[in-house]
Formats: C-alpha cells, sequence, structure tokens
C-alpha cells in the first residue's frame, strides 16, 4: 500500500509524481487505472505544495531574526 502523500518526503512525493506523468502521456493505461493515478497526482501536489509553504514560511521566520543579520551571498569575502 503506498504512503499517504502527506506523510512522504518531498523528494519521493516529486519521484512519485514524476513517475505518474510519464505513465499517463504514454496513454496506455486504462480509463479506470488513469483516475487513480490522476487523483493520486493530485494529492502529491497538494501535500508537496504544502510542503514548500511550510519551508518558505520557515525561511521567512528565520530571515527575520533580528540577533543575526542577513549578508548577501559573497559578502563575507568584501
Amino acid at each position: 500500500m503506498a504512503k499517504k502523500p502527506e506523510n512522504m518526503a518531498f523528494e519521493a512525493a516529486l519521484a512519485e509524481l514524476e513517475a505518474i506523468v510519464a505513465q499517463l502521456e504514454q496513454g496506455e493505461v486504462p480509463l479506470e487505472q488513469a483516475l487513480t493515478q490522476f487523483e493520486r497526482g493530485i494529492a502529491l501536489v497538494r501535500a508537496s505544495q504544502q510542503k514548500l509553504e511550510q519551508a518558505q514560511q520557515q525561511v521567512q521566520i528565520l530571515s527575520q531574526d533580528p540577533n543575526q543579520p542577513l549578508q548577501p551571498f559573497g559578502a563575507e569575502d568584501a
């Protein structure tokens, strides 16, 4: 049984989504199976999008720490 998308690592969800897209693009999947794969793909996209939004929020929180001012990349060389 496949893992729930929300319990998968981002990279694993992306890899499975790519495999589903490749299968569907071949056009040789029976309709019922194609619908099941499409539904799984939508769930993977939603879970992955949520993980990306959470990561973005974490980056924003870390970037706003007043005790650690951010330096542009390469600034330590100047």
